[in-house]
Order: C-alpha cells, then structure tokens, then sequence
C-alpha cells in the first residue's frame, strides 16, 4: 500500500516518461476517478493509503496513449457528462462554439432541430437541456454510436430522438435548424494526428475525404430538402476550413454566411441560412 501523494507522483512520472502532454492533470484525474476523490480531500490528507493495484494499471494503459477519457468512460461537454468508448468521438471544448450560436438563436423559441452525425449525441442533448422548448432530432450512420447516444440522452434526462441513418437517407419532414459536426480530417492528415486519436478514435468520425470536405458538400446540397424557407445550418470546422466551406454554402444557394471563432481566435463554426427561390 502507498499514500496518495506516491501514487499521484509515481503516476505523474510514468506519464511524463511515456510523453504524455499534460502529465500533471492526467495522473490527478485517474486519481480522482479510481480513488473517489476531491482536490480538497487530497490536500487534507495526501499520506492516506491506498490500494495501488487499479490506479498504476491504469497509468500504464494511459503511458500507451490510451485515451484518457475511454479509460475514466466519461467526457464533460457543455457542463454534461457524456458516456464515451471507441464507438464515438470523444466531445472537444471546441465543439462548445456550434452549441452556443445553435442556443443563441433558439433561446424559448419552439423551433426543430436535427443534428446530423451526432455520435456521443452531446451537441443535440445540450442543445434539448438548455432549449426546453426545441424539438431536437439526431442522425448517426452507426448503430454502436446511437447506442452511447441512447444511454447518455436517458442519463443526462433528455428528450432527443434518434434516428439510424445513411446522412438524410431515412429522414423526413423539415427543421428550423440543422447542426452538424462531419467527419472533415483530410485522409492524409490523420497519420499526422497524436496516437491517442489516430488510433482509438472511430476513423468514420474523423476522414472527411482527401480534402476534408465532403460531408460538407453533401450534407449543404441535401441539406435545402429539409429546411424550412428561412433555416439555418450550422457546422463545426477545421479552422482552416471557413472559406472552403462557406464556397460550398454559397454554391447551394445560402445567404448570410458567417464564421464564429473559438477561444483561441481561430476559426469553429460557419452558419448560414436558406431562402427559398434564391436558389441558383
């Protein structure tokens, strides 16, 4: 049996020594997650022991680039917790920018809203928890990821409906707004990524294609079937992709294109709105 303080500096070292960014927080939070602790309660007693067996196994896992939100099962996104595994993307900070413009506009307004690919479903349960009078559905190709969505819709207390489809394949009728964040990684890039991602994260969720794009050109094109004259679509983006992106927008007949940046400054988000007739 070691203390607490052993474990976290034992476990701080091997993640350092593996190469791990942001050593510190990872061996704290696989702490707290085996060890049901609070910073607070750490501090006022840092020499209580332990059963160190769970906590260095799991170290180990994490110094293989083991994703550390597969390993705890849990990611927080838009003050939520959302169930994660290797059938979903794990939800990005990033992200948050789609969710906040999509509530901005919503607010109480009984609009219809579809999130296409939605994997973990946390952008369509945020959007349903913090819009009570939004009528959200959501669409993902795989019956693995719908299953987390199912599971984190009753665990979060949300109302969203799912859908299994191929993109707009099984869907119908029309919605005030359309959400997405596509699989929009180049091929070639995704080689290039960190090993926690390139290896664990479902490959369907992040190539985008050669360049990137072609969820966007075809969820834009499919997309004027199903909005309402006056609808807004909305995607998350590579931060070099606002001007691609907002090309394909025009080409399908959008107007008021806009790009939303994220902390960072860098560009996250590009919405845009359908009028009928404009068209062409």
């Amino acid at each position: 049996m070691k203390s607490l303080r052993e474990l976290l500096n034992i476990g701080i070292k091997e993640l350092n020594n593996a190469g791990i960014e942001d050593a510190d927080n990872d061996a704290w939070l696989l702490l707290e997650h085996i060890y049901g602790i609070s910073r607070a309660e750490y501090y006022l007693e840092p020499l209580k022991q332990a059963d160190e067996t769970e906590y260095l196994e799991k170290i180990r896992i994490r110094a293989n680039h083991y994703p550390l939100q597969y390993i705890t099962g849990c990611q927080w996104f838009m003050g939520f917790p959302f169930k994660v595994n290797e059938s979903v993307l794990i939800p990005r900070q990033d992200t948050e920018v789609l969710v906040e413009r999509a509530t901005a506009i919503i607010g109480h307004e009984s609009m219809k809203v579809l999130d296409m690919c939605t994997g973990t479903g946390c952008i369509a349960i945020s959007i349903d928890k913090l819009c009570p009078n939004a009528s959200v559905t959501a669409v993902d190709v795989s019956p693995q990821a719908l299953e987390v969505a199912e599971y984190n819709n009753s665990a979060n207390s949300a109302d969203v409906k799912f859908i299994k489809s191929n993109l707009f394949e099984n869907i119908t009728g029309k919605y005030d707004i359309i959400v997405s964040n596509p699989p929009y990684i180049p091929t070639n890039v995704i080689k290039g990524l960190m090993p926690e991602v390139r290896e664990h994260e479902p490959l369907i969720a992040l190539d985008g294609s050669s360049d990137g794009l072609e969820f966007y050109r075809r969820i834009t094109s499919l997309s004027v079937e199903h909005l309402n004259s006056g609808g807004l679509l909305i995607y998350e983006i590579g931060c070099e992709q606002a001007e691609s992106v907002s090309e394909i927008m025009k080409s399908n007949g959008f107007d008021n294109i806009v790009t939303h940046k994220d902390l960072a400054g860098l560009n996250r988000a590009v919405e845009c709105q359908y009028i009928f007739n404009r068209k062409g």
